[in-house]
């Protein structure tokens, strides 16, 4: 994706929120965004409650294999690490990989995807959650990952969004 075409989906992801005060509509746009910019068969987005140490997935594009009821409990592994601790954008380019941090991996594999990029939303410090993106093995290429930071200031603006949409 070249600067320009970054621009007109960046242009067209704000063009959506700023016309909405439904959440599903906000997390909706930030799904058209990611796919435009780095592709995602399948999207989520989880937030994180760490007083309670809980994980809810807020947003499905799957939501028969991945439906937004319930919470999950948060795991302190390497995945942890490197997402809720260093901050960065965890990337497993192969099933195999991916079946050492999730469980779920038969379900990922299912649905045609055998890579993922988990990108951390953070807002004063805090973890609010994570973008979730999986395609096909070895999707998210050095390349990809690096335009992955074009949806980093929009994933913020898309969780504070959606959070005060759901207040309304």
């Amino acid at each position: 994706m070249n600067s320009e075409q970054i621009a007109a989906a960046l242009a067209e992801f704000d063009a959506a929120i700023a016309k909405t005060t439904d959440a599903d509509a906000v997390w909706t746009a930030l799904q058209t965004l990611s796919r435009q910019v780095i592709g995602a068969k399948l999207f989520t987005i989880m937030t994180v409650d760490m007083v309670n140490e809980v994980a809810r997935r807020a947003y499905t594009s799957h939501p028969a294999e991945y439906p937004t009821s319930g919470t999950k409990p948060i795991r302190y592994d390497s995945w942890f690490d490197i997402v809720h601790k260093a901050h960065q954008t965890f990337v497993a380019n192969t099933i195999v990989d991916i079946s050492k941090v999730f469980g779920d991996h038969e379900t990922i594999w299912s649905l045609g995807c055998g890579s993922v990029a988990n990108i951390p939303v953070v807002v004063g410090g805090e973890l609010l959650g994570t973008v979730n993106c999986l395609d096909v093995e070895h999707h998210y290429t050095p390349e990809r990952v690096a335009l992955s930071k074009h949806l980093e200031m929009p994933a913020k603006l898309a969780f504070l969004a959606a959070a005060r949409a759901e207040r309304t």
